[in-house]
């Protein structure tokens, strides 16, 4: 199997901006769901517009079939049917148009990969696996998205915003606090949310 090439992760500001999507059923409504909350203007063209898709309170959508070129109209296209040729034809369309496109299942389409993604307040955890194993993403997603793990997370970035704003300096620290090394994700997962907070604070107050 060739290597996949080596991904540029970005966060998109796609608030105010038109995005398509391509296909009506579950999997696109998830697309549609995750745009919408990022503030974009999403239109959905499918031949059969399922019910999920309609309840996306925002969203316009025609139910038609796509047609050839109109990718073009837009600044970010996401590809959801299950129809190969469909697909495709989307993707080649926008990426000649220069428009960033995902195709659902279809990694070798895609100028630009969906990550599993976790928010929790000003927290944004994504987890990609450069669309070889979506599966694996979701299961790192969940790992991080227990409710102990979460919430230390908020405060975690809480406190060292305020750090960093009250000395107004670099934070070496931020290393330590995050990388596999440290013991405090370990803590939280073993219900030891208090030890946890003074290993943070041990590491505030060294700083």
């Amino acid at each position: 199997m060739p290597s996949a090439p080596a991904l540029y992760p970005v966060n998109l500001v796609l608030a105010g901006r038109s995005c398509l999507v391509v296909g009506g059923g579950p999997v696109a409504a998830r697309k549609v769901e995750g745009l919408l909350a990022a503030g974009a203007h999403v239109h959905v063209v499918a031949t059969s517009v399922g019910p999920a898709v309609r309840a996306c309170t925002g969203a316009t959508w025609d139910e038609r079939a796509y047609r050839p070129g109109e990718a073009s109209d837009y600044r970010l296209v996401v590809v959801a049917t299950d129809d190969a040729e469909v697909n495709r034809q989307v993707a080649l369309d926008a990426e000649g148009a220069g428009v960033w496109v995902n195709a659902a299942d279809d990694p070798g389409s895609c100028s630009f990969m969906l990550p599993s993604v976790v928010r929790r307040g000003p927290i944004t955890l994504a987890v990609s696996t450069g669309g070889r194993s979506p599966a694996l993403a979701r299961w790192l997603r969940a790992r991080f998205s227990d409710n102990d793990t979460a919430r230390f997370a908020k405060e975690m970035a809480g406190r060292v915003v305020r750090a960093q704003l009250a000395t107004m300096r670099r934070f070496d620290i931020g290393y330590d606090l995050l990388t596999w090394e440290s013991d405090i994700l370990e803590l939280i997962r073993a219900g030891e949310v208090e030890r946890a907070r003074e290993r943070l604070q041990t590491c505030l107050s060294s700083s």
